[in-house]
């Protein structure tokens, strides 16, 4: 059967593989501990859930607005307000089944054959998917250790041609970590091209405060969601904002692919919002004790850390001493030890022979694990 060239050229996110592995192990019987997936560990906070039966039993149960219901997209216009101190009309914002159909659409909206889009290596893992599909080119600008993973604005203009149509920046960044500094931001988003900025995870940062791309520019769109911050993962709502006039076409590209996003999650989207800001203080504090866990057991285990992170749940660890296919490592991890890691060429050629460690989990099991990782590593 023949396909197109596209889904030909599609890889496969690998992340998938190893957790989908330690799934089946599990399911053997084998004690696994899952330091690999970057989703949540809590339940959604109780005022979300709340809003649901609320939501179902007044007949929120149709579709909505394409651009999203209008009393969500003030509340995202009110977070950004009290957050950032920024101004956005209701009417810039879409929202949508996830981030990912966002940040699709905006991709839709500026990339067309032979296009190119700026992005730091390493990134996550899915971008260059994405770009893939509208026959884009991906120039990937070495993002390393002694940059502390800070995209370098000087090396992104000067990877600027004629086709360059979007700079994609990602901060906090899966998988370093990272967390771009004011200058660093402000530098990027005077360069010229539009600046796609995926700010998923706002709302996770350890040290200092992050900064929307929309306090230093309007020639950008953001793509945000609750499935991090709010523990929403399966919830399927996300949110982008547009310059006032890209959003018309953003709205026809939805209205086609993707209609709304699902009405009832909108409404929780609203206490989300509104009602979860003590749940999301009290994840976010877990988190940072976990990440202080995490760092502390692999110092003792003598990993190589070279920056540590500040924000998001990742660490990634330099195992190049140890072997320089990642791939095969994170398997032979798992199948010795029991324990789901991901393989640092998920994330681009830059982050081959690292290993990606996420702390979404118990502190009990990130001693457990880390330590049966340093065991078996010492071993080889």
């Amino acid at each position: 059967m023949d396909i197109s060239r596209q889904a030909k050229a599609i890889r496969p996110f690998l992340v998938m593989d190893i957790l989908e592995a330690a799934n089946k192990m599990a399911c053997s019987g084998s004690d696994v501990i899952h330091l690999e997936v970057g989703e949540p560990d809590f339940n959604t906070p109780e005022c979300i859930i709340r809003a649901v039966p609320k939501a179902i039993q007044n007949g929120k149960t149709h579709y909505t607005h394409s651009l999203g219901i209008p009393e969500l997209r003030a509340a995202i216009s009110e977070h950004y307000k009290s957050t950032y101190n920024v101004d956005i009309d209701p009417d810039q914002i879409l929202v949508t089944a996830g981030s990912s159909p966002a940040l699709m659409i905006a991709f839709a909206i500026l990339l067309d054959n032979d296009s190119e889009v700026i992005m730091s290596d390493p990134h996550y893992a899915c971008y260059p998917n994405f770009a893939e599909i509208f026959s884009a080119k991906v120039v990937c600008i070495p993002t390393l250790s002694h940059d502390l993973f800070q995209l370098n604005p000087d090396k992104v203009r000067g990877a600027i041609t004629t086709r360059t149509r979007a700079i994609l920046i990602n901060s906090p960044a899966n998988p370093t970590g990272a967390i771009l500094d004011s200058a660093h931001i402000k530098a990027i988003s005077s360069i010229g091209p539009l600046v796609i900025s995926d700010e998923i995870y706002h709302g996770l940062v350890y040290e200092g405060r992050p900064h929307t791309i929309l306090e230093y520019t309007d020639n950008a769109i953001v793509i945000n969601g609750f499935s991090k911050a709010y523990a929403m993962t399966g919830w399927r709502l996300g949110w982008a904002v547009f310059p006032k006039g890209l959003i018309r076409v953003a709205q026809k590209i939805h209205q086609n692919l993707g209609i709304c996003a699902p009405s009832i999650s909108q409404w929780a989207g609203i206490a989300a919002l509104r009602e979860a800001s003590q749940d999301v203080e009290a994840m976010r504090q877990t988190f940072a004790r976990r990440r202080k866990v995490m760092l502390e057991e692999m110092t003792k285990q003598g990993f190589n850390i070279e920056v540590e992170p500040t924000g998001a749940f990742y660490v990634l660890v330099n195992m190049k001493d140890i072997s320089d296919d990642s791939y095969k490592l994170a398997f032979d991890i798992l199948k010795n030890t029991g324990v789901g890691v991901t393989p640092g060429i998920d994330f681009g050629p830059s982050a081959e022979g690292y290993i990606r460690f996420s702390y979404a989990n118990s502190e009990e099991n990130i001693i457990t694990g880390i330590n049966r990782v340093g065991k078996y590593l010492r071993s080889l």
